[in-house]
């Protein structure tokens, strides 16, 4: 499934490791140190700085996402919830 995670971005749930808040960036330095190696490689999808309330890190990319971490999990959550839900809609007979 896919999440929505904010300025056009979706990404598949399969693919998402992490979803860190943003106001922990600045008070640990191994995240510091990801995220700089990662925008060496061009991997980091950037938002607007005063908007970045989380970041999502994936198989392949780092994103900054204008969503708050409980709004990106319920979101995840409601994608599982969908998926174990089962298909009542009635077959139509040919």
């Amino acid at each position: 499934m896919f999440i929505h995670i904010g300025d056009d971005h979706v990404i598949q749930s399969k693919d998402v490791i992490s979803i860190i808040d943003y106001s922990l960036m600045t008070s640990s330095s191994i995240i510091e140190e990801m995220i700089f190696n990662q925008r060496k490689n061009k991997q980091v999808v950037e938002t607007e700085e005063d908007s970045a309330k989380s970041i999502v890190i994936t198989k392949g990319y780092i994103y900054f996402s204008p969503l708050s971490v409980y709004t990106l999990k319920k979101r995840a959550n409601m994608m599982s919830t969908l998926n174990k839900l089962e298909d009542f809609t009635e077959e139509q007979e040919m």
